[in-house]
This record gives structure tokens, sequence and C-alpha cells, in this order.
């Protein structure tokens, strides 16, 4: 029986955030925020292994400064990113061994919870792929060219998608492969599933689970963080 590995990708270069460096090692609380969004997965009982993506010239940084001087030992490798978001996730996938499940996770999302990782691990062996999110809280509208509105979609309908995506890892891995191979462009994980004609099952994650990108988002990323049970980042 394979095991669940995690593939988190830190490789962006975070421009909106205006801060000079990769958003994923600025500080939240005295520890960089890539430090949490590892450390979730590294003290889960179900994970067995972790890989990092990261730009070639952080790789060392990442290896001294986050990995090693936290002791996150789950780690098994920290590898490099690719062009696009896509081929950061490949290069991640390329390098797991006996892995059967694979949660493909945002590194500037430091506040995914245990039971976000465990629904993600159970639905993905039930359904072979599946994403957390949340409805939206906001009335959406669909917006012409020209500005106008164009109609108003239905909430119930509409789903806020987050991560981690998790998927049986040979599902995954020859969708990417064939994305690859037919120059197919997605900016998710489950897009490229679904373009191969598999089914993506949506399960309940967080509002708290935001994707750090902004400097507003760090604020918003304070408050979450002293309203959380402090247990959670230990």
């Amino acid at each position: 029986m394979g095991s669940n590995c995690a593939v988190i990708v830190a490789a962006g270069r975070g421009k909106r955030m205006k801060k000079g460096i990769n958003k994923q090692f600025i500080d939240i609380k005295g520890k960089p925020m890539l430090y949490y969004s590892i450390n979730s997965f590294n003290k889960s009982p179900l994970i067995d292994s972790i890989v990092i993506v990261c730009e070639k010239n952080e790789i060392e940084y990442c290896r001294e400064n986050v990995i090693k001087k936290y002791d996150l030992n789950k780690v098994t490798k920290i590898v490099e990113g690719g062009k696009e978001r896509q081929n950061s996730v490949f290069n991640g996938l390329k390098v797991l061994k006996n892995c059967e499940i694979v949660l493909i996770h945002d590194g500037a999302r430091p506040f995914v919870t245990e039971n976000i990782i465990q629904d993600g691990i159970r639905y993905a062996g039930v359904y072979g792929a599946c994403a957390c999110g949340m409805k939206p809280k906001d009335t959406i509208k669909s917006r012409g060219e020209n500005g106008f509105s164009q109609g108003t979609l239905s909430r119930e309908k509409l789903f806020l998608v987050q991560t981690p995506q998790c998927f049986k890892y040979s599902l995954i891995y020859d969708c990417h492969r064939r994305a690859v191979n037919d120059g197919i462009q997605a900016t998710d994980d489950t897009i490229v599933a679904e373009h191969y004609g598999n089914r993506v099952y949506l399960y309940e994650g967080s509002y708290d689970n935001i994707k750090i990108t902004t400097p507003e988002d760090l604020s918003i990323a304070e408050v979450i963080f002293e309203n959380r049970v402090p247990v959670d980042f230990n």
C-alpha cells in the first residue's frame, strides 16, 4: 500500500505583496509563512512525506531557514520550480516515491487544518480527485466588456476553490504528464484533472484557509492567527 504525500508549492514570486522577497518567507508572528503551511502537514499523523517546490535560488535558504531550523522532518526533498505553477507541481510529483494519495497545497495558505487534510485524503481515496473550498458569501455578478452587469450567479452553485487539492497519485501524475505533452496550460490542478475526463469532488474547507497574496491579506492573517487555538502552530 502506498503512502500519503504532500507537495507544497512555494515557487511564486508574489509581486503583488510588494515586499521585495518571496511572500512565503515573510514573517507572521515571528516565523515564515511557509513554516505554518508545511507544519500543518508535518504534524499530521496521516502524512508520510512532504516535497517542497521553490525557486532555484531559494532552495538553500528554504532548507536552512525553514526546514532545518524548525525540524520539519517529513520533508524529503526540495525541488526547483518551473516557469508556471503547473510546471512546478509536475516537478514535485515526479520525485514522489511509493505515493498513493497526494495533496497539492499552496505555500501561501498557512491556515490549513487537520480536518481539511483528513477529509482530502478520505475523499481522494473514494473519488480519485477532490478539492476543498467554500461557498461565496457575496453576491456574484457576471460583468460584460462594457462594464454592465449581465446577470447574477446563484451562490448555491458556486464554490471558492482552495488547497489542498487531493488526488490518487497515478491519476494526477498521468494528467499532468499528458498536459505537458499536449501543451495544455492550467492555473489549477483540478482543471488539469477535469480536462482529461475526471470528476472532482468538492468538500468543505474553511473561510480561514486564505491564500495570502496582498499586504491586506497579511493583516487578515494576523487576525486569524490571534483567534486560532495556539496548539495549531506548535
